[in-house]
């Protein structure tokens, strides 16, 4: 599972392509019309999911190894809606990475990641293959 070239960009709803960068911006692609644009530096702040990881007691597990898990337990364990309860969002990412710090990962941070995996799963871009297999 390959994250490195999906960026969320503030202010602009969903994930996004990386096409290409410049040293004033970024140019993305929209995943749904694979149209094309230029996001400004100085109007946005860029999100690679690659980069991302949750705090756990130890260390921090990365967006890839959730979202992974997510995929592994769907079944299973479907993703709640964003719009349930405090209480249901914070058993399922239990369920999901057991050992995250609740101190340091708000629930803000498990609407989001939620809502990415729902965003990119939705779309069929994210796989159970290993990036060795890609």
């Amino acid at each position: 599972m390959n994250l490195e070239s999906y960026i969320a960009v503030s202010g602009l709803p969903g994930i996004y392509k990386l096409v290409k960068t410049r040293s004033n911006g970024l140019l993305i692609s929209d995943l749904d019309t694979g149209s094309t644009k230029f996001v400004s530096v100085r109007s946005h702040q860029f999100t690679p999911l690659g980069t991302v990881a949750i705090y756990t007691y130890e260390d921090a597990t990365e967006l890839k190894v959730i979202f992974r898990t997510m995929l592994e337990k769907a079944d299973s364990l479907p993703p709640p809606s964003i719009k349930e309860s405090n209480a249901v969002l914070s058993t399922y990412f239990r369920e999901i990475l057991t050992d995250y710090d609740e101190e340091r990962v708000h629930m803000g941070d498990i609407k989001k990641v939620i809502k990415w995996f729902g965003f990119l799963n939705d779309r069929k871009l994210l796989s159970l293959t290993s990036e060795e297999e890609e």
